[in-house]
Parts: structure tokens; sequence; C-alpha cells
């Protein structure tokens, strides 16, 4: 049977193309959540079972973390400790700096409602699925990718609340130091490090069921955000941010992207990194993870408005896997011309 075309792809093409640029079914779904939240906002008497069940899935959440993520592959893989600690560097200090010297940036490009989101954004973990993926296209270090974004996630368990505590105190959206501590980690910490401590006794199950588990993760944060953009809508959040601001937005997103791309290849080059170790520097010290960032965000800011903040980092996301996909497929190009592949 012959595909149906849409000009000179097929659909199978298209619906490839739409995966590597991000628009799979997972980030659909949290679009999807946004919209039904805008229009149906959970309220009345659900509202404390949907914000019951959400804190619950994210103690399921980081536990599944605890057991997926193997501490001691990660030590045994920072032989190339040069390149590890250049990843953690640019996700855990140069992005914070730039997101702190936002703060100056003038009304007319960013709304400073959202500030707090893009500073959160700035101190979240990197990605690791998508990481590794443009790094693999881009004929870069794999292994290496597959450390250094293992080891901005476990890093980033304890790094970013401690930078959001220390960064994000000034601006109103902490709340009480003492209840997001202890929030962070009976609903983080506690899960995490249980996760760590089964991973023996269950680790082989959880591969095995890989493909079902995917989903309880992606369907977690689907919630987190349906529930977190209902408190919004009922409190009116909304309401009091211009329709211009996700336009700003996404300019600014588009910017920041943008600078760390060619900062992370002029710096990594200036060091004297080869070729695939600069690749993997690249899309490693340049994404910000979606997955982990929701979930930390309910319960540092819970009690606040949580749909602020969040949104900056999905829309960042967005435009990191779009601009991504397009640096990575430009490598694959040219190395595909240098080795004279088609």
């Amino acid at each position: 049977m012959r595909e149906r075309c849409f000009g000179t792809l097929s659909r199978r093409q298209v619906g490839s193309f739409l995966r590597m640029i991000g628009f799979d079914g997972f980030i659909l779904s949290v679009h999807a959540a946004v919209i039904v939240a805008l229009v149906f906002p959970v309220s009345g008497p659900a509202v404390p079972w949907v914000d019951g069940l959400a804190g619950f899935s994210i103690g399921v959440l980081f536990f599944l973390y605890g057991v997926r993520i193997a501490p001691w592959d990660a030590v045994a893989g920072l032989t190339h400790w040069r390149l590890h600690l250049t990843v953690l560097t640019f996700t855990f200090v140069v992005f914070p700096v730039i997101g702190v010297a936002l703060r100056w940036v003038p009304d007319a490009v960013l709304d400073p409602r959202l500030y707090a989101g893009i500073l959160f954004t700035c101190l979240v973990p990197s990605t690791v699925q998508a990481s590794i993926a443009f790094t693999a296209l881009a004929g870069g270090n794999v292994p290496g990718a597959i450390t250094s974004a293992s080891a901005s996630n476990l890093f980033g368990m304890f790094l970013t609340p401690a930078l959001a505590f220390v960064l994000m105190s000034t601006t109103g959206q902490m709340g009480s130091p003492g209840s997001a501590a202890l929030g962070i980690a009976v609903q983080l910490f506690l899960p995490f490090v249980l996760g760590q401590l089964a991973r023996p006794l269950v680790s082989g199950w959880v591969a095995r069921h890989a493909g079902t588990l995917k989903y309880v993760g992606r369907e977690s944060v689907v919630l987190i955000v349906y529930s977190a953009f209902s408190a919004g809508e009922r409190d009116g959040v909304w309401e009091s941010v211009a329709r211009t601001a996700l336009l700003q937005l996404t300019l600014l997103s588009m910017a920041v992207v943008a600078f760390m791309l060619w900062f992370t290849r002029f710096a990594a080059e200036r060091m004297g990194f080869e070729r695939p170790d600069v690749r993997a520097i690249q899309f490693c010290g340049t994404k910000k993870a979606l997955v982990s960032g929701l979930p930390m965000a309910a319960v540092l800011f819970a009690g606040q408005p949580v749909g602020q903040i969040v949104l900056p980092l999905m829309v960042f996301h967005q435009v990191q896997l779009m601009m991504g996909a397009w640096l990575a497929n430009r490598y694959r190009r040219t190395l595909a011309t240098e080795d004279g592949s088609p």
C-alpha cells in the first residue's frame, strides 16, 4: 500500500520530523492539558483530590528517577571529567548568571510577571533523551553525552532547589522557606533516595516494563500541568498576563538558546575539545528538562501561581528542541558531505 504524501514527504516522514522537533504525543498532551485547564479548570470539591493526586504523582515520578539513575555508572563515566565539568558549569553556573542578568531586561521585551519563571528555567538540569539524541545525530560523543546528561539530573536534584532558594528568595514566589524545604525533602529527596535504595530489588522489573512506566511518568507531568494551570485560572492569574507576553517569551527563549548554542561551541573549542566532545557539550549544556523541572516547580512554589513559573519552561523547552533539531541536522549533513555519503 502506498503511503499518502504531503508534497514530497510521506506521512511517516512527516511524523518522524515532528517527533524530532519535539511535537510528540507527550508534548501535545502537555499543551492539551494547558488548554483544558484554561477552559475547564478543576474547581470545588475536586480541587483537593486533583492537587493531592498531583502531589502523589510527583513522589512516584522521583521514585522512578531514583530507580533508573545508576550513580556508580555515572561516577565510572566521569573519567572524561573535563567534558562533564564543562557541561555542569554551563547548566548550573552560566545559565543561572544569564537568568539573573535577565532581571534588567526592559518590560517591552519580557513581562515582569514571567521573570521568575525564566529565572527558574535557567536553574533546571539538562534533558537526557534530547541531549543524547541530538548528540548522536550530530556525530558527537554519545557515551559522554549519556554520562553528562545523567550527572546533570543527579546533581540537579540538589543544585536546582539550592539555587532557587539563593536566587529566587527576592522574587516573592518562593513562599515560606520552611514549608518549601519540607516539601522538597518529602516529595523529591525522600522518594528519590528510596528509589536509589530499591534499585537492587526493582531495577530489573522497571527495565522490563520501561514502556508502560514511561507513560506513568508522562501522565504524572500532564496532571501536574493541569493542576497548576487550573489554579492559575481559578485565581485569575491569566487575566493579568497580556497576550503579547507569549510572543515576548518565545523570542527571548530563541535569543537565549541561540546565544548558548554559540557560546558552548565557542568555549569548548577554545578549551581544546575535539569535535565530538564539542557537539556533546553543545547539546547537553544548552538543554533544560521539562520532565524534572515541572515537578520541582510544583513543590518549590506550592501555594504560589505555579502556572506563571512553568509557562516559560514549557516555551523554552519547545524552542530548544526545534532549534537543537535544526542544528543537529545541519551537523549531520556536514558530516555526510565530508564522508562522501549521499
